[in-house]
């Protein structure tokens, strides 16, 4: 009698090339992986379907298909003016929805050890839509502190929002700050010229500074945590109240900071 060939979804069916193999590997699935990533990397502006397969060393009509696919599903978006793709909606609903657990999880040992180091609070604010938001805080158990876990910044008034702003391109910094610069103390700094110019400084030295410009007493700095591109998407900070963070410390605790957030985004790359 002639054996029966399995079917396509019994066990014993043999992967073929494109099911991935013996590596458990997806070709067409790495494929657009690679597309999304590089979509993602082309932000704010986005780039054309044949740029994005250059980049990604795939065959022009491959990435089309690919492109084609990933939009009907809203992954990415495509600008019917310039033609060229930015991430879709579908992944931001989809990051909502993963949450912070696993960059908490990772960063909270580098948060705790410079907390404990340096006698001050230390927290990690992500980079979402509108700008920041902090996630996890370490503070000594001898400490009082203002709590800033779920709180929104302004950009301009704190050392985190200039450790973003001053790593994302001029445009797209300029974009997150709408209307006039608040004043929250005396020592805000409200003028788009000389923002720009302490944005500037602060990447020269890989660390932004505060010195009580959102809330009198509170001094601090901060470093971002870079991605892909270098594009930062977390900040980690060290601060407290003036008489133990004074100004003549940030050179101290500037380093720090930036070693922290290097630390972190190595252990995000593990995620």
């Amino acid at each position: 009698m002639p054996k029966t060939q399995p079917t396509a979804d019994t066990d014993e069916s043999p992967p073929t090339a494109e099911q991935g193999g013996a590596s458990g590997k997806v070709q067409s699935l790495e494929r657009a992986i690679t597309l999304l990533q590089a979509t993602a990397d082309s932000a704010p502006d986005g780039d054309t379907a044949s740029n994005l397969a250059a980049r990604c060393g795939l065959n022009r009509a491959t990435a089309w298909r690919l492109l084609s696919t990933l939009e009907q599903y809203g992954l990415v978006e495509r600008s019917p003016v310039t033609n060229r793709y930015t991430i879709g909606f579908t992944i931001a609903r989809m990051a909502s929805a993963a949450g912070f657990d696993g960059l908490i999880r990772r960063a909270h040992g580098t948060l705790r050890r410079v907390s404990e180091q340096t006698g001050e609070t230390a927290n990690l604010a992500v980079v979402q839509q509108l700008g920041l938001t902090y996630i996890d805080e370490v503070t000594p158990p001898v400490v009082l502190s203002a709590k800033w876990l779920g709180r929104q910044v302004p950009l301009h008034a704190t050392s985190t929002g200039k450790a973003l702003l001053a790593w994302l391109p001029q445009q797209e910094a300029e974009s997150l700050l709408t209307g006039s610069l608040d004043a929250y103390t005396d020592t805000t700094i409200t003028d788009r010229t000389r923002l720009r110019a302490e944005l500037e400084q602060t990447r020269e030295r890989g660390y932004s500074v505060c010195a009580g410009e959102m809330e009198r007493n509170l001094y601090g700095v901060s470093a971002p945590v870079l991605g892909s591109r270098d594009r930062p998407f977390a900040v980690v900070s060290i601060w407290g109240p003036q008489d133990r963070v004074p100004e003549s410390r940030f050179a101290a605790l500037g380093p720090l900071v930036r070693a922290a957030a290097e630390e972190v985004g190595k252990a995000a790359q593990a995620i």
